[in-house]
């Protein structure tokens, strides 16, 4: 249907071009003017139009999003907040692609973003930006091997890039590597470079040492997390987890109250909440690892 679209404009341009071709007349000449100016307006419009429409649609990918994480017991990905990178005129056509690779992981386009920063990095290979967005793609589409290699080259290059360093903490967690995690996660701590790094390396530490069923190492970790982020509401059902399976069911019942009270709406919230439920219902927390509550 776009083609279409753009069919019928180029025949309208093709039009307005061949009456300037054969204008002769100052009434020809300005008749061709008229169109010409008819013709702006109409594709102006349109391209308002379709910009409205693209924001719209940036609006549906964040109630899917929204609507997927709610049905999660584990931690998602950290959240991908880059800023829109600035295009600049280059003779390769690098930073174009940079652009739409960022609109498209913006919008969940994962393998499309994979696809237009890949396509960078060929025309500028030692284009950082790029990589780092690439990983991100690579990451939140679950490709962790490609993340993870990606990462680290932005690493090598980017020691004190604490972003980076969590994410990768974050991939080594995913796949189990414990020990690879807490050394990115502790240092990005270390750093204390990044607000935002330092507040999901924190969480992150927490779910490592949950699922390590050390629960007292987990439990000061989300303690420190919700020091650090008060919202962060997943923080608060993760806690309530380290303390049930520490044999404190009535501080974790605590925690997840405290979790509702903060943001009921937010996805940790109602995951806290609907545990409230489960457990008045006699049943028990999903144990760490575990994909969803049932």
């Amino acid at each position: 249907m776009a083609d279409e679209v753009v069919r019928a404009l180029r025949e309208r341009y093709d039009q307005i071009n061949g009456l300037l071709d054969g204008a002769k007349a100052p009434p020809e000449l300005e008749a061709a003017k008229r169109d010409i100016i008819a013709f702006f307006k109409h594709v102006d419009g349109m391209v308002s139009e379709l910009a409205a429409l693209k924001e719209d649609i940036r609006q549906l990918v964040d109630r899917y999003k929204q609507m997927t994480e709610e049905s999660r017991a584990t931690a998602s990905a950290p959240e991908f907040s880059g800023e829109k990178p600035v295009v600049h005129a280059d003779h390769i056509g690098a930073s174009t692609y940079i652009q739409k690779g960022w609109s498209l992981l913006s919008l969940g386009d994962y393998p499309g973003a994979i696809q237009a920063l890949s396509h960078a990095l060929e025309l500028s290979p030692q284009e950082i930006e790029a990589e780092s967005l690439l990983g991100w793609a690579q990451m939140l589409g679950e490709d962790y091997d490609g993340a993870l290699g990606t990462f680290q080259k932005v690493l090598m290059r980017e020691p004190a890039n604490s972003v980076a360093r969590i994410n990768v903490g974050y991939i080594c967690y995913k796949k189990r590597i414990f020990g690879e995690a807490i050394e990115h996660l502790s240092k990005a701590i270390r750093m204390a470079n990044d607000k935002k790094a330092t507040l999901y390396a924190h969480f992150y530490l927490g779910l490592v040492y949950l699922e390590r069923e050390m629960y007292e190492d987990a439990e000061s970790f989300f303690e420190k997390t919700i020091e650090l982020g008060p919202n962060m509401t997943e923080a608060f059902f993760e806690m309530g987890r380290a303390r049930w399976f520490a044999g404190n069911g009535e501080g974790a019942q605590e925690t997840w109250r405290a979790g509702v009270t903060a943001s009921k709406f937010s996805p940790g919230g109602k995951k806290c909440a609907k545990m409230l439920e489960r457990i008045a219902a006699g049943g028990e927390p999903p144990r760490p690892g575990a994909d969803a509550l049932d």
